[in-house]
């Protein structure tokens, strides 16, 4: 075959495409979104730095006074009394739930109906308040039995409880029946099932719940200064209702709320990660 021919062939043969140059999507409205919001967040800062009605030079005084670091200690106090004390009794209210017992079963759907239809203000109230009711419990004045402390305990883990059954319960199905079908072909006991088989696979579903639950209780708590409990809130109102400084007390309270708020987020991200451990979450 000639050179020509050769030539001739090469040039009909169809040209191979040029390789596409691959163009980044333009995503103006995300960019300016973020610069929108960011200048707000700047106007924000900016505000609470120079605003002097904040009283900053205050706030600082009074930020690690005794005074609020008892109310703080209390408040923390309460918050853990009050979820161990939510949580053993939403166990037990969760067990009875998913009983073959329909006494149990109808004690316990009762139970949560009730005390999530009552406003937790409500509540406390009414325990502050039952000595018009019963004045006497077992020959013991209930004035000198249910002091605000003990008020603020009960009431609070008796409203605490009845999401605790849920979440628990909400756990407890999600682990698949199957799960604890194999373990049972396997000849394990009734205990060993729920250690090593459905609490580590329910935990998965009840610490996220539960950890905003913690965090919802701590901030809760300070709807017990209506009662005359010293925690976080009512220390510093006992401040302000001497000095008239309410907006930089106000500010003490609510920088420690996040402080605590914040460890406890974290807390709440390693413990979720621990148990999330083996499954898609933990990418």
């Amino acid at each position: 075959m000639s050179s020509d021919t050769l030539t001739k062939a090469a040039a009909a043969a169809p040209q191979e495409a040029a390789p596409l140059r691959i163009v980044p999507q333009r995503r103006l409205g995300l960019w300016t979104t973020a610069v929108a919001v960011l200048a707000l967040l700047g106007l924000a800062l900016n505000s609470l730095a120079h605003n002097d009605a904040f009283q900053w030079d205050v706030v600082g005084d009074y930020f690690t006074s005794a005074s609020v670091l008892r109310g703080l200690w209390l408040t923390l106090w309460l918050t853990a009394v009050v979820m161990a004390l939510g949580f053993t009794l939403g166990t037990l209210l969760a067990a009875f739930r998913l009983s073959a017992n329909p006494v149990l079963r109808a004690v316990s759907w009762g139970y949560v109906w009730l005390f999530r239809s009552m406003p937790i203000l409500v509540q406390l109230l009414f325990w502050f308040n039952i000595g018009a009711l019963y004045p006497q419990i077992l020959g013991v004045k209930t004035v000198n039995l249910l002091g605000p402390v003990t008020v603020a305990v009960l009431g609070l883990t008796l409203h605490e409880a009845a999401y605790a059954a849920e979440v628990v319960r909400g756990g407890i199905l999600s682990v698949d029946r199957g799960q604890i079908e194999a373990a049972q072909a396997l000849g394990l006991s009734r205990w060993r099932r729920w250690r090593r088989i459905v609490l580590p696979q329910a935990m998965r579903s009840i610490v996220p719940p539960a950890g905003n639950m913690l965090i919802g209780t701590l901030k809760g708590t300070s709807i017990v200064s209506v009662i005359a409990v010293q925690d976080l809130l009512y220390s510093v109102q006992l401040v302000y209702h001497r000095t008239y400084q309410v907006m930089p007390l106000l500010m003490v309270a609510t920088l420690w709320y996040v402080v605590v708020t914040s460890v406890l987020s974290v807390g709440q991200y390693y413990v979720e990660k621990h148990y999330a451990r083996g499954s898609e979450r933990t990418r």
